[in-house]
């Protein structure tokens, strides 16, 4: 056993962790359905490294994902802390010991059920129910008028994470930040998230359910960690990571900084934009210097992005951009997971295992040395017989990661793809080895190629869940195939009602494409907080930074450049 511990931090982490649960919950179902789609019987990945076994205090055996959630208090909707699976009724407390005086008590409106939970919780008590005769026609056609009706409240109303989740979490996985109330906008930056770890028994708290789930672990592979950068999350997540770091120091750490593009649409002033580059450099510098591999996620316009071509989705809204950075999420983990075979044995199912350290040697630890990768996908991957160079399966990769160089040439990029549930020609799913040999040949053919690729294949594709949103476009096919032409006759968008699955291709790279990314963070540092008479000097000493940390912030960003290119103005000190 190679167990992951997931963790997601901030609320955009956890729109994308949602969607990210709901996909490893949907090939649990489907592996078990014998009514479903056969690709979906051997899959061959082994769902106990992200998942662990337990029992409800009923005796009732449960199986729920390794992961530590933490959020805003009352960011959880109309889920409890403690989950669903186990009842729990705190009781009411009628005095204050320590507190001689008068005691009122303020409580909030629980917040309802929507349409989707609604039908969860009538689904699981009708399961608990005996079976009363068999389901006549009409309750069929009850149930998928219903399943419109839930794809279109979720499409209206997705508030919380929680509102279109459909997997039970252990009480140990969901941590609310006790006493923080906030809105979003107002936990903007790097500073005013410093404290938040430390204040009460939050950090001893946090620690505790991750160790709890890590103490279980037979053999960990790794901590997969997601965080929302965009703002005072990433001063919890630093904290959080540095105790990871101190407590775990032979566990890698695989980390993905993710913003939604709603995070780049406020109108902001010439002092919040400097705010605002503040941050990101901040925050990026202190995040990486906790991991061992780090992945900035989120395009400021995802919607009107390349790889958005056959998707149809809103950038304001976190429900739809959170679906497409967890499927490039789960096929990058797939590796992770894939049933290990001995060396003379192959299978038509899965090949190109890795484990989290592997990956992270692969990419971070050749001669150069870059623990900054970047992520490409393609959404769907076309077929393997695409001609034309946007239709074809790597033309057709497209980066989630911002401000990187296009067209870059680099002699020493190293690169890991994964490809999961490819159509080869007339229509049918492609072998593994098809995969294999066309991946190969499209590199013997290139003009450019990396030193080193790795690739890993699954002929499972993506299955698409009933509450995954409504963003594919009308050039998309029931089992994720690219049409010639429109589908016609219905709505521009379509959803997991018209789409069951998908292919996906996804692509972690070591490359110096992502020298505009750090570059720019290096110079808005020095611009702004350590040049001579910088206008961020104050706002940075409000966060706590002194300039001898604002300085080892800049090296580190700079040893950064100068690994990717060492002949590079922008890492020397031109100040």
């Amino acid at each position: 056993m190679r167990e992951i511990v997931t963790i997601q931090v901030g609320g955009f982490a956890n729109f994308i962790g949602s969607h990210f649960w709901n996909f490893q919950d949907e090939l649990l179902g489907l592996a078990g359905d014998p009514n479903g789609d056969p690709i979906f019987k051997n899959q061959h990945l082994d769902m106990d490294v992200l998942y662990r076994t337990g029992e409800t205090l009923q005796g009732i055996a449960t199986y729920t994902p390794r992961l530590v959630s933490v959020n805003f208090q009352g960011s959880l909707g109309s889920m409890s802390s403690h989950g669903t699976l186990y009842d729990h009724n705190p009781p009411i407390l009628s005095h204050v010991v320590t507190w001689p005086g008068n005691v009122s008590t303020h409580l909030s409106e629980p917040h309802k059920k929507n349409l989707f939970l609604q039908s969860l919780y009538e689904e699981e008590q009708e399961n608990l129910a005996p079976m009363d005769g068999i389901n006549s026609g009409k309750n069929d056609c009850k149930s998928e008028i219903q399943d419109k009706d839930i794809v279109e409240s979720l499409e209206n109303g997705v508030q919380f994470w929680t509102d279109f989740s459909k997997v039970h979490y252990h009480p140990q996985s969901l941590y609310e930040l006790n006493g923080l109330w906030m809105d979003a906008q107002d936990f903007n930056n790097y500073g005013i998230g410093m404290d938040v770890f430390s204040e009460g028994l939050r950090g001893e708290e946090m620690n505790e359910r991750l160790r709890f789930f890590v103490e279980e672990c037979d053999h960990i592979q790794g901590i997969q960690f997601v965080v929302d950068d965009s703002g005072g999350f990433s001063g919890v997540a630093a904290d959080f990571l540095e105790n990871i770091a101190d407590e775990y120091t032979n566990t890698p750490i695989l980390l993905y900084t993710v913003r939604g593009p709603e995070s780049y649409m406020n109108q902001r002033s010439r002092r919040q934009t400097m705010a605002c580059d503040l941050h990101d450099a901040i925050s990026f510098s202190r995040l990486s210097s906790f991991c061992k591999l780090i992945v900035p996620i989120g395009l400021p316009l995802l919607g009107r992005s390349k790889v958005s071509s056959y998707l149809c989705l809103e950038d304001e809204n976190p429900y739809h951009c959170s679906a497409v950075y967890a499927a490039a999420l789960h096929s990058i983990s797939l590796p992770f997971r894939m049933e290990t075979l001995g060396p003379a044995t192959d299978s038509c199912y899965v090949s190109g295992a890795v484990d989290v350290y592997g990956l992270i040697q692969m990419l971070a630890g050749q001669a150069r040395q870059n623990i900054v990768a970047t992520l490409d996908a393609a959404m769907p991957a076309p077929s393997l017989t695409g001609k034309q160079v946007e239709r074809s399966l790597l033309g057709s990769l497209h980066p989630f990661t911002p401000e990187i160089a296009e067209d870059v040439e680099d002699l020493q990029e190293v690169e890991s793809l994964t490809i999961h549930g490819a159509f080869g020609s007339g229509g049918y799913r492609a072998s593994v080895a098809e995969v294999e040999d066309t991946v190969h040949a499209a590199y013997e053919n290139a003009t450019t190629k990396p030193l080193f690729s790795h690739l890993s294949v699954a002929h499972c594709p993506l299955p698409i869940p009933l509450p995954f949103p409504s963003i594919f476009g009308n050039l998309v096919g029931q089992h994720g195939e690219l049409l010639g032409s429109p589908v016609t006759g219905g709505h521009p968008s379509r959803g997991s009602l018209d789409v069951h699955s998908i292919p996906m291709a996804a692509r972690l790279r070591s490359t110096s494409a992502i020298l505009p990314f750090l570059e720019n963070r290096l110079g808005n540092l020095r611009r702004f907080g350590i040049a001579r008479g910088a206008s961020g000097t104050e706002l940075l000493r409000s966060w706590g930074f002194a300039k001898d940390e604002l300085e080892d912030s800049a090296e580190r960003l700079s040893k950064m450049i100068m690994t990717l290119d060492p002949h590079s103005q922008s890492s020397s000190d031109s100040d």
